[in-house]
Parts: C-alpha cells; structure tokens; sequence
C-alpha cells in the first residue's frame, strides 16, 4: 500500500486529489494538509510514502518547502501546478530540486478536468513511490567538461543527427547532457513528454544551461550542427529529408502510446530518413514510448545508448529497451555525453 500526503491549500484539490488516489487498491491518502508547517508535523508522525505538493500556497511555497525536505529528509514528490508560464517555471525549478513529476491544476472546471485525468495522476502517484530520489544534501555525480576535451574538433556533422527520447525524470537528465556538449556538437532532436504550456519555458532553460543552441521546434526548421531542437508539447516531432537537408517536422496528429510528444515516432522518422548516420540515445522516463522505435533505429544501423537503471529517476522506457535488446550500450548518465562525443568524432 501506498502512502500518500496531500498537500493543497485548496479544500476542493485536497478533496478531488483524496478521492482519486483512493479509488486506486494500492493508494491510501492517510492525511491531508493546507500549508507546509501542517505537512512537516504530518510527515513525521504519517512517514509517508509519496507527497502531492502545491506550488503556491500560503505561509510557505511549495519551493521553498521542497528544497527544505530535499536536504533534510528527501522523498517522492509530484508536485501540482498550473498550466501557466509562471506554473511552467516554478514547476521545472522543482524538478530541478528533486521532485520526482507533476500533475496539472485545472483553472476552470476543476472537478471535471481532474477527473478526467485521474489515471494520469494515480499513475504518476504510483511510479513516484517507486522512483529514485536524489536529495540536495547528496553530492551529484562529478560531470566532466567534455567542451574543453573537444575544443578544435570540427566534427562532420552535416549528415549526423542524434535524437535524445526522454519522459519521467528527462528534464534534469537531458540538462545534464547538453550542459556537456560543445557547440561543434552535431544537431540534436529531443522528445520529452512534456505539455505545451511547459515546452518553450523548458527549451529556455536548456538554452541557459548548454554551450548549444537550444529551441522548440518549428515546423521546416533546418536541422544545424551545434542546435538542438525540442519537440512542443502539442506536437509529434519528425525528422524529414529535404533535398540535402535534415528539417524538423511537426505533426498535429493522434497520441501514440499515450503520448504526444511521442519518442516513438521520432526515432522512428529518424530510423527511416537518417539511418545509420544517427544516434539514438534513450533517457529515464515511465512506460516504454521509444523502446521499439530504438529497435528500428538499431536496425537502421545507427548505434543506440540506454541510460542505466541507477542513474534513472523511473527505469521504464530505457529499461524496455534494454530488456527487448535494442540498447547497444547501458551506461549511467554522466558517461552519456561522452560516448556522443565518441560516436560523432568517429565521422569527423
């Protein structure tokens, strides 16, 4: 069973948030709480499993409470915040400080559209219960500055493009990767399960933290070494031949495995139009979007990296992979931006 701690200062949230994770077997909220002094009591006395945790509330905010609970006692955490600009940025700084996912707050018809959701949320409940949490008061694993390592490389980047899959976990994770990455690097696409509202804000923030390029995704965009391009959170993101050229195409199209951003239909465009001169790297993340689309990546020739299962937040997507065959190398993260170094100097 899976204890939970809802923590809201809205009565109506508690209340919804309360009902849907109890109609779940395995989920008993044993507690509820409208500001962050009430939860720290709650927490000690309940020890639950996972938090629900409100960005803005009273007394104290939810990120101001989370960075205090990531360095003294770190645990699950889904943060619950608006589909806003200012929602999207507190809500990536908290899972910048540890917070395992999110789940979206409704403005307007808030019972029907969280009902409406509940699977979602019962899911995510329950994939954070089993998740790694890494606390602030531990030290993060050492990065190395692969920039100065590949200064004066001039790589052959015009045929190459890596194509970077993430969800659970993705946005700490791809962070970490580009921020290693050179600008000679060659063009990158990234599919991250993320919603539109959120998108540009993280494709901002990627662009503060990296040596390259970053930006959403527009449609015809022409793939360029030392760019990376995110997928909108609206949008499938393919990777199309145009005349010599490798361009972005975006697709308002059906979700596919439940999903839309998918990796699954990235890699597989990339699999299709760039084949062996690809390189396909599979990121933490829930489900299994992508593990097959890697197998025909693979297939294509094109060389597959799996993150490895300690260095994951949510061991699903990457460990499908794995587990069907599809990953020619499992390594933890901070190794990662290195082997891209490695597979694109091979073409220099």
């Amino acid at each position: 069973m899976i204890k939970v701690l809802v923590i809201d200062d809205s009565a109506l949230i508690r209340q919804l948030l309360s009902e849907i994770l109890n109609s779940d077997p395995g989920i008993e909220v044993v507690a509820t709480a409208p500001d962050p002094y009430i939860a720290r009591q709650k927490i000690k006395q309940l020890q639950p499993d996972v938090l629900t945790l409100d960005v803005e509330m009273p007394k104290m905010d939810g990120v101001t409470f989370l960075r205090n609970l990531m360095r003294l006692h770190p645990m699950p955490v889904v943060m619950v915040s608006t589909l806003t600009d200012a929602g999207a940025d507190v809500t990536l700084q908290s899972l910048e400080l540890g917070a395992v996912d999110y789940v979206s707050k409704p403005k307007i018809n808030v019972s029907e559209s969280m009902q409406a959701y509940a699977e979602e949320i019962i899911e995510k409940v329950r994939t954070a219960a089993r998740a790694r949490v890494r606390g602030s008061n531990l030290p993060a694993p050492k990065q190395r500055d692969l920039s100065k390592i590949a200064r004066g490389k001039h790589f052959k980047t015009t045929d190459m493009i890596i194509a970077i899959g993430a969800s659970t976990g993705g946005t700490e994770a791809i962070k970490d990767v580009l921020r290693q990455l050179p600008p000679s690097t060659p063009g990158i696409v990234i599919t991250q399960h993320i919603p539109a509202a959120f998108s540009q804000s993280f494709a901002e923030r990627l662009n503060r933290n990296s040596a390259m390029q970053v930006s959403q995704a527009e449609n015809g965009q022409q793939i360029l070494p030392g760019h990376a391009y995110l997928a909108p959170g609206d949008r499938h993101l393919e990777v199309v031949r145009d005349g010599a050229r490798f361009v972005c195409r975006l697709l308002d199209s059906e979700r596919v495995n439940l999903h839309k951003p998918s990796v699954e239909v990235m890699f597989n465009s990339v699999a299709r139009n760039v084949g062996s001169n690809a390189l396909c790297v599979l990121l933490t993340g829930m489900g299994d979007d992508g593990s097959d689309a890697m197998g025909a990546m693979r297939a294509a020739g094109a060389p597959t990296i799996a993150q490895d299962e300690a260095s994951s937040v949510v061991w699903g997507m990457p460990g499908e992979a794995v587990k069907r065959g599809y990953a020619d190398e499992v390594l933890p993260l901070h190794n990662i931006a290195e082997r891209i170094l490695y597979h694109a100097s091979k073409r220099v």
